[in-house]
């Protein structure tokens, strides 16, 4: 890892690697270390320049060649709940969540330890043990917490392991029971970030990054309005991913609710 910058902040590159989400590319990232009395501030605004979190360090591809992360998040006033996400939450309406502190609990590994063999066995985080998913969750939490949510026995369903930006919320990751297709747990989820987002007058739900040619990561199009982080800033994009230049008139002037 080689390192830039000045007294302030130094910024390091990763040593290019394989690609976890497009075959035959490499990846490479910039790293900004997030520890110190500013680091909430730093990481406010390291994420409008399309930094996300890991650890104690902000980080966004810098991958020579490619740009096919897109930086993408949920403009929370704007969103459309459509009939689509109106039947997700009536689906789960039996389930209930609540933000947690940002502590590893064994409870939440076997859920997670299910999920990584339910849905991504060949990936490297199945092979997390406790002290590696502890270390995801409580090493360089900046004003995170858990997201998890249950059912009405008290079983876990899903969890997120959430930041609290100055103006929205930032998913770092989420899981949640694989055996359960039927309740979209997944877009659950975000849908229930965005309405707590609404309710407590946040901005943004920022979801990572949006990549195109990666089956993992092209969901995130489907929650619209989405914006993306472009040259020119952030700008609305549509289900294609073409990008707009301004919100339609009128979109956004009422908050619909699951019993639409």
């Amino acid at each position: 890892m080689t390192a830039q910058g000045s007294s302030t902040a130094r910024f390091y590159y990763s040593m290019p690697s394989p690609c976890p989400y497009i075959e035959g590319r490499m990846e490479r990232r910039i790293f900004v270390d997030l520890t110190g009395p500013q680091a909430v501030l730093s990481y406010d605004l390291l994420s409008e320049a399309g930094f996300r979190r890991s650890l104690g360090f902000a980080y966004r591809p810098a991958c020579p060649g490619c740009n096919a992360c897109v930086a993408v998040r949920i403009p929370v006033a704007q969103f459309d709940m459509t009939r689509q996400w109106r039947r997700v939450l009536a689906r789960n309406a039996d389930l209930a969540g609540e933000f947690r502190p940002p502590i590893a609990t064994a409870e939440q590994y076997a859920l997670f330890s299910r999920y990584q063999v339910g849905r991504h066995r060949d990936g490297e985080m199945a092979r997390m043990d406790f002290e590696d998913y502890r270390t995801m969750i409580e090493v360089g939490a900046i004003a995170s917490n858990v997201l998890e949510i249950r059912d009405r026995h008290g079983n876990l369903m899903g969890a997120c392991l959430i930041d609290r930006m100055g103006r929205g919320y930032s998913a770092v990751y989420s899981f949640y029971e694989p055996e359960t297709p039927t309740r979209s747990l997944g877009s659950y989820l975000i849908l229930w970030l965005v309405e707590e987002a609404r309710r407590t007058g946040l901005d943004h739900v920022y979801l990572g990054y949006w990549i195109h040619q990666s089956e993992k990561m092209a969901y995130k199009v489907r929650f619209q309005p989405l914006e993306a982080l472009t040259r020119e800033g952030w700008h609305p994009i549509d289900a294609s991913g073409v990008a707009r230049r301004a919100w339609p008139a009128g979109r956004g002037t009422r908050r619909p609710s699951a019993s639409d």
